[in-house]
């Protein structure tokens, strides 16, 4: 606290009052012409010698006219239109001009301009809006994303059919497949396929020609039994990202619609499983998707049921148990055991060669 006496009164001085009139001496004053914003301590209009009225062709015109005279290209000294000018000053002169122009010629650049003008005193404002412009993306950035998502999916167009031939070579090598093969025999038998009765006469088929049709039969089954994942997948428009793209929405919907139908129903109203809804848990327990879970027999699917595979605890020790037998199988298998007696006494780093 400091005292002080002036003719005759004692003014009083606190420390808060000496702080208040320091920063009040920081605050910038209410110039409108900023250094640094814009055309600096210069107004557009004048380094452009037009009114804050004129149009856009009364702007660019004025710009052309000043950018030929001041141009570095077309710089000479000694000319009358540039008497006392040196090549830096008509180059620094050249560089406010299309400072100005480029201030003036867009419409929200020319708005927070003349705002600027009007409005000296929001000084924080004019720095936020003139670095906003000058660092925003001169493009819309929705075109940006959806001329990628175009780009990637003529890509993946022009890709599907290499992915169809990989697919192909994918099936035509399980239909070879004995395990498979006899899986999809079955099926086929079961529905009928490979009973039909014998022709006579003229309609009579040659063996060869039973034969392709039963090829074409198995290997109908196998594409529509078997989920095959990775490079070997079956490729489908709704694999291009434009396509998912378009069906997220509807996706999305009916998604939001099947949980909250299934909280519904057995959250809130506590209703009891069915056959389908055990599956489906079960499936999900699994962790395999639902081509690979319909390519499974029925009775093991009953057995699934059986055991009562949607309850966690039940599959735990369901899968437990598959684990233990696998490693029992594994145990006396007669490969497993001439692996284990390659692996003890030479392994992959005692390799021997005829001439050591």
């Amino acid at each position: 606290m400091v005292l002080r006496a002036e003719h005759g009164w004692v003014r009083l001085w606190t420390p808060s009052c000496i702080i208040l009139i320091i920063a009040t001496s920081y605050i910038p004053t209410a110039d409108a012409l900023i250094e640094g914003l814009y055309c600096g301590t210069q107004e557009c209009y004048d380094v452009l010698s037009v009114s804050r009225d004129a149009t856009k062709p009364e702007i660019a015109r004025a710009y052309r006219q000043l950018a030929r005279t001041y141009h570095p290209d077309r710089f000479r000294a000694g000319d009358p239109a540039l008497a006392g000018e040196t090549e830096d000053s008509a180059k620094e002169k050249f560089l406010l001009v299309t400072t100005a122009y480029e201030t003036l010629k867009d419409e929200d650049s020319r708005r927070d301009y003349d705002y600027m003008l009007d409005h000296p005193e929001e000084y924080y404002r004019h720095y936020y809006a003139y670095y906003r412009s000058r660092l925003a993306p001169k493009v819309d950035i929705r075109v940006v994303i959806l001329v990628t998502v175009c780009a990637i999916s003529i890509f993946q167009l022009a890709l599907l059919y290499s992915w169809q031939s990989s697919y192909s070579e994918a099936i035509s090598y399980l239909v070879t497949v004995p395990k498979y093969r006899i899986q999809a025999t079955e099926i086929a038998k079961q529905q009928g396929l490979l009973n039909r009765p014998k022709e006579k006469g003229r309609n009579r088929r040659t063996k060869e020609e039973v034969r392709e049709q039963e090829e074409e039969v198995i290997r109908d089954i196998i594409k529509n039994k078997i989920d095959i994942k990775g490079g070997y997948q079956k490729p489908k428009m709704s694999d291009i990202l434009l396509c998912k793209l378009v069906m997220l929405p509807y996706v999305l919907v009916i998604s939001a619609s099947w949980y909250l139908s299934w909280f519904y129903r057995f959250t809130v109203c506590r209703e009891e499983y069915g056959d389908e809804e055990k599956l489906y848990i079960i499936r999900r327990n699994m962790k395999m998707s639902q081509s690979q879970f319909d390519s499974l027999e029925d009775d093991l699917k009953e057995t699934f049921l059986e055991k009562q595979l949607w309850i966690r605890e039940n599959y735990e020790v369901y899968k437990q148990e598959q684990e233990q037998e696998m490693k029992i199988k594994m145990a006396t298998d007669p490969r497993m055991k001439r692996y284990r007696r390659w692996m003890r006494n030479e392994g992959p780093g005692r390799l021997t060669f005829a001439d050591d």
